[in-house]
């Protein structure tokens, strides 16, 4: 009796284990790592935003003002403001921002949640030493399965600062030109819409030999890891 009562236990626990490996679990939510290479001389980027969204989603418009919001961003390297914009903006999913200052020659790898209807990114963050100047990539779509995209971004200009090139204008830590941190003053004056930027030109403390550069200033790496 006891034997027949052994047997049927291990009938039942091995369709238990049929079972379970039969069922479906819940598929974990895609996930977007973005790399950012910045590929300047003698540029930094601030803390890079990274937003997930939908279709239709923009930053910006060339050839029209900038946003408040993105004006921040490219004066300061204030992403609160676009930050909060984004997450008040339907269709957008996730949103995250990377730690610190970007150095030339560096990289840093970001990530956010996506999803079948969030498959699109936008990313943007400053460079300085410049008045208004950023890089960004402006609502792409991201690779499917465990693709690999790599997409190269050239410097922008807000368009909502004068490029005066003067360390009371710029704000940032340590300048060699300044002989210390940048400022934080606002010449205003700019051209008042979204282009490619121009580039530093010496016509104020930078000095463009170090600080000039040849779009394109960054290169993102977007890889969809499941």
């Amino acid at each position: 009796m006891k034997r027949t009562i052994s047997v049927v236990v291990v009938v039942l626990l091995g369709l238990t284990v049929f079972i379970c490996a039969q069922t479906p679990t819940a598929a974990a939510a895609p996930l977007f790592e973005v790399t950012v290479t910045n590929l300047t001389r003698g540029q930094q980027f601030t803390p890079i935003l990274v937003a997930s969204h939908q279709a239709g989603v923009r930053l910006f418009t060339l050839g029209s003002p900038a946003s408040s919001e993105l004006a921040t961003l490219a004066e300061e390297g204030n992403t609160a403001p676009l930050t909060a914009l984004l997450l008040a903006t339907p269709g957008v999913r996730d949103i995250a921002t990377s730690a610190g200052l970007l150095n030339p020659g560096q990289s840093v790898t970001i990530s956010v949640d996506a999803g079948d209807e969030f498959d699109h990114l936008s990313v943007a963050a400053m460079l300085i030493p410049t008045n208004d100047g950023f890089f960004a990539l402006n609502g792409v779509k991201g690779p499917r399965g465990h693709r690999t995209l790599t997409l190269y971004s050239p410097a922008y200009d807000a368009g909502s600062e004068r490029n005066d090139e003067r360390c009371a204008s710029i704000p940032g830590p340590f300048f060699a030109e300044c002989g210390g941190a940048g400022g934080g003053g606002k010449p205003g004056g700019g051209e008042g819409y979204v282009h490619i930027h121009a580039g530093i030109h010496g016509i104020g403390d930078l000095d463009p030999a170090q600080r000039d550069w040849r779009n394109p200033v960054a290169q993102i790496t977007i890889r969809r890891t499941r």
